[in-house]
């Protein structure tokens, strides 16, 4: 078997882009992946990168990925380590993945050592989120206030999720708006202080999301790279009465972490935006999370496995990252059947209300968990025709 076709496609998905890799073989058998190539996340531009590593794997035989992912980082030596170049490697093994499962007629969890739990408990990411800043286009009445949240918190409660994670807003003039200053998004930037508006702010999104989604709700939020150290230690201390099944942030520095998670009345998870065990490394040394975030698409199946194997060696969990489209979703379900220190599963609910004319079938959630599917490879394909249909707007 050679590889004979290698192509790159994007779709535009409301305030988003979903973006797939997809390999082609002679022998008829193609291999998908989902990548993220957004302007949002720092990943602009990923699309050039895998097409100038096509070369690299054209003609060559798909099914030995551990060799062809060695090929791909000894191509590269010379460039940065990680970034683009690990986010297009990942993106080129996942799809490599996904022709070696259909070729043998297996799932691909069947070639991780098989599935270790066949139901995957799923938080609903980004509660409220998409519906303040994006409500239109998810075709949903807006949320404008701290009540709006706690019914919003109440119908996902009624859905059959038992966790959710949500993120910071502020209300002022009557309305609610996302607040986001490490992204550069709203003021507050460079300087990342944590001011008691903010504090207040954190305290009512979650005082209304334990008000509606009840007492044994896991709540988390995720505080990104919104605040430096003092701010990410005051909001630890405040949201204790919330009693949260993780606070999720971002640093830099593994001893700055290791301070806050010494601190923190609860859980802290992070590191969802690192792509190699070489970057897990010191800040698992450093005993600065409880939880561990892995971005599949960001690593590739290969690598995602080793890191948590490292992390298994700390007894720290994994909660992959995983605010994609439903490919995505089911090739990261194929990562938490596998590994045994999993903790619970990233999905985007909310999304553009097309989304599911991009695949061949939809991943399964029922009650808070989707039920791992038995069909070949990632278990679903790329309806092309639909995602050619609508273009990305940039």
């Amino acid at each position: 078997m050679k590889i004979t076709l290698f192509e790159t496609m994007s779709a535009d998905a409301a305030w988003r882009t979903f973006s797939f890799l997809k390999i082609g073989t002679d022998s008829g058998i193609v291999g998908w992946a989902e990548y993220s190539d957004t302007e949002s996340f720092g990943s602009a531009r990923l699309t050039q990168v895998l097409e100038g590593l096509k070369s690299v794997i054209m003609g060559r035989d798909p099914r030995p990925t551990e060799l062809l992912v060695s090929t791909l980082h000894t191509f590269t030596r010379h460039a940065a380590r990680g970034g683009l170049i690990q986010q297009a490697i990942g993106a080129i093994e996942n799809a490599l993945l996904d022709i070696k499962a259909k070729d043998l007629g297996l799932p691909v969890y069947a070639l991780l050592g098989g599935p270790l739990r066949d139901r995957i408990p799923v938080y609903w990411s980004h509660a409220g989120t998409y519906r303040v800043h994006s409500a239109a286009a998810l075709g949903v009445p807006p949320l404008r206030n701290y009540d709006d949240l706690a019914q919003h918190g109440a119908d996902i409660r009624r859905l059959g999720f038992k966790a959710l994670k949500t993120n910071i807003f502020l209300q002022s003039d009557g309305r609610l708006a996302s607040f986001a200053p490490g992204l550069g998004l709203t003021p507050g930037w460079p300087e990342l202080n944590c001011e008691p508006e903010t504090i207040r702010a954190v305290i009512d999104t979650l005082g209304a999301f334990r008000a509606g989604a009840g007492p044994d709700a896991q709540l988390m939020i995720d505080l990104n790279f919104y605040f430096r150290t003092e701010g990410f230690l005051r909001l630890a201390r405040a949201v204790e009465p919330y009693q949260l099944a993780w606070l999720e942030l971002d640093a830099n520095d593994p001893s700055a972490l290791s301070l806050v998670r010494k601190n923190a009345p609860c859980a802290i998870a992070s590191l969802e935006t690192l792509s190699h065990r070489r970057d897990f490394r010191p800040y698992f040394e450093a005993n600065a999370v409880d939880v561990a975030i892995i971005d599949l698409l960001w690593s590739g199946v290969g690598e995602a496995i080793k890191i948590a194997a490292m992390a298994d060696a700390y007894d720290i969990n994994i909660a992959p990252h995983n605010y994609y489209g439903h490919l995505a979703t089911a090739m990261t379900a194929h990562f938490c059947a596998t590994i045994p220190n999993f903790r619970i599963m990233e999905v985007d609910i909310d999304s553009a209300p097309w989304r599911d004319e991009f695949v061949t079938e939809l991943p399964l959630i029922e009650n808070g968990e989707l039920v791992l599917s038995d069909r070949p490879g990632w278990g679903l394909d790329i309806n092309e025709a639909a995602v050619r249909a609508r273009p990305p707007r940039r």
